[in-house]
């Protein structure tokens, strides 16, 4: 069986090994092959029977143009780049990764709130620069110290990821809001269940843990940031498209949203034209929250069993049944 690997590279830039997947069959790969639709995606997997993508998009016209393709696993989450529908009329199984990196997305999204609080890269930089040395004083603050105890975060979408940073926001004794379409005890345990407006209202600091649908396609729009509090702090670290980007950027230049930490925006790689690169106090990270290496071998893992259960005729975590 032949398995090809269309953009490894940021799965894989070299710091684990493929050869779990080669044990199940005779593996290409590619670091990377394109991000927009493109003649090169069915050349290159010409017959192979999997396709094992990350970014790289599998259209209706690349799986016309490949008839042995038989299965797509995605190294994510996320499957958008993947034509669903069209995949399952044609018989072709769509397998992702639901669960990898809970934790350390979790973690990431508190680390950029924290980042916004105390600027720490900052003034680590402006003592290797001198600062403190030359400084007349024995501290100085170059940005206001802002403390989250006691402070409401609300958190839109409290699936896993959304839980997994309540735990963390609930031990730096933050009250925690949550709207989600659908509640849960284990969300009831970490916070309250409160409509969307109210969360705009209440919330001093927002998350964003929500996937990407039509109804909450830029969720954080004109319209909703005028719901909320003045000098209230974005985190997202999940879908750049829930944002309006031109909206959010206005309302930091403004001072309506006092800062905004981002780990994705509309468009990746960023757009030199994204309006969110000259807005004040906009912290952006190249959508890495999941990059740490423990859970980039669990979506390796996943994603090998994955494939073993296509080929045992029993395919596990199947998004398009």
């Amino acid at each position: 069986m032949k398995i090809v690997i269309l953009d490894g590279y940021t799965e894989n830039p070299g710091d684990l090994s493929w050869d779990v997947l080669e044990d199940l069959g005779d593996v290409t790969v590619y670091d990377r092959t394109a991000y927009e639709e493109s003649p090169l995606i069915r050349e290159r997997i010409g017959d192979a029977e999997v396709a094992v993508v990350n970014k790289t998009p599998i259209s209706k016209e690349t799986m016309d143009a490949c008839p042995n393709l038989k299965c797509i696993a995605v190294l994510a989450t996320g499957y958008n780049v993947i034509d669903c529908a069209y995949a399952k009329e044609k018989g072709i199984i769509v397998q992702n990764v639901p669960s990898y990196g809970t934790e350390i997305v979790g973690q990431y999204a508190v680390g950029l709130l924290l980042e916004i609080c105390s600027h720490y890269g900052h003034h680590a930089q402006t003592v290797k620069d001198g600062k403190w040395a030359s400084c007349p004083d024995w501290c100085y603050w170059d940005y206001p110290m802002l403390e989250l105890n006691g402070q409401t975060a609300g958190i839109i979408g409290l699936g896993r990821i959304g839980q997994a940073t309540a735990k963390i926001l609930k031990a730096l004794n933050m009250r925690v809001l949550a709207f989600d379409k659908y509640e849960s005890d284990a969300g009831r345990a970490l916070a309250k269940y409160v409509d969307l407006d109210t969360l705009f209202r209440q919330s001093d600091v927002i998350f964003l843990h929500c996937p990407l649908f039509p109804g909450t396609e830029r969720i954080i729009c004109k319209a909703n940031i005028e719901k909320m509090k003045d000098g209230v702090i974005l985190i997202n670290n999940s879908r750049g498209q829930l944002v309006d980007e031109i909206d959010l950027a206005e309302a930091l230049n403004q001072g309506k949203v006092y800062a905004a930490g981002l780990d994705v925006v509309s468009t990746e790689p960023v757009r030199p034209d994204n309006p969110l690169l000259d807005a004040k106090n906009c912290l952006i990270t190249p959508h890495i929250s999941w990059a740490a290496k423990p859970a980039r071998a669990r979506i390796l893992r996943i994603v090998e069993q994955n494939i073993a259960s296509y080929i045992v005729g029993k395919p596990e975590n199947v998004v398009n049944n």
